[in-house]
């Protein structure tokens, strides 16, 4: 069985024992009580993954999550009572592998999560996904002729393929839609993601999101 180890990072006690509670009873997954300090200061947890509790991703909750999110060998999820626009967008500019809503996370939606981000797989919630895919249409239509910039960086299957995983299809479905292997809707996610550098699938949606691209 995989072992993770799990970081909790908020300013709220209360917020990190009850994470600490959910996940305290899943199998396989260990919640550092009091982990090491790095010479940044932050809690080190080298490949496990660090879950962050916000109310409002607010300026300092958004530098906490930058900080955690430098941490190259972490996987990152995030847990947030609400999410404007511009802290979504700069939320997914962190890299981050996984959006929880507060008042949704169970124990068992928890561990799926984190088992996701510790394999580097990612997950956002539907709503969040829509949300994302309306907030592009308003930026095309208020910034001018309703036409798409060229697809720079990416290549039209690449393109095919982040719009079904920006509508939360797996990569069956995904395979199915195009009539692709599923092995070719994987290698073309892998080889996308590392000329672009992204970090997974959540980072590339946003990407493709930022630049136009769907």
């Amino acid at each position: 069985m995989e072992r993770i180890t799990v970081t909790v990072h908020t300013t709220d006690p209360l917020s990190r024992d009850g994470v600490a509670r959910q996940l305290g009873y899943q199998p396989g997954i260990t919640v550092l009580d009091r982990p090491g300090q790095g010479e940044d200061g932050g809690a080190s947890n080298p490949g496990g993954v660090a879950v962050m509790v916000v109310d409002r991703l607010d300026e300092p909750g958004l530098m906490e999550l930058r900080r955690v999110a430098r941490k190259g060998d972490r996987r990152v999820v995030l847990i947030a009572g609400e999410l404007r626009e511009p802290e979504l967008l700069a939320a997914l500019e962190c890299r981050i592998q996984g959006i929880l809503w507060r008042n949704e996370v169970t124990g068992d939606r928890l561990a799926a999560v984190v088992r996701s981000a510790a394999r580097g797989g990612s997950d956002l919630p539907p709503d969040l996904v829509k949300r994302l895919l309306d907030l592009l249409g308003r930026l095309r239509r208020g910034a001018g002729p309703a036409t798409a910039p060229p697809a720079f960086g990416l290549v039209e299957r690449e393109v095919d393929v982040l719009r079904l995983v920006a509508e939360g299809l797996e990569t069956r479905q995904i395979a199915d839609k195009l009539a692709y292997s599923e092995r070719t809707i994987k290698n073309i996610l892998h080889n996308m993601m590392t000329r672009l550098r992204l970090r997974n699938r959540a980072h590339a949606v946003a990407y493709a999101l930022r630049e136009g691209h769907i």
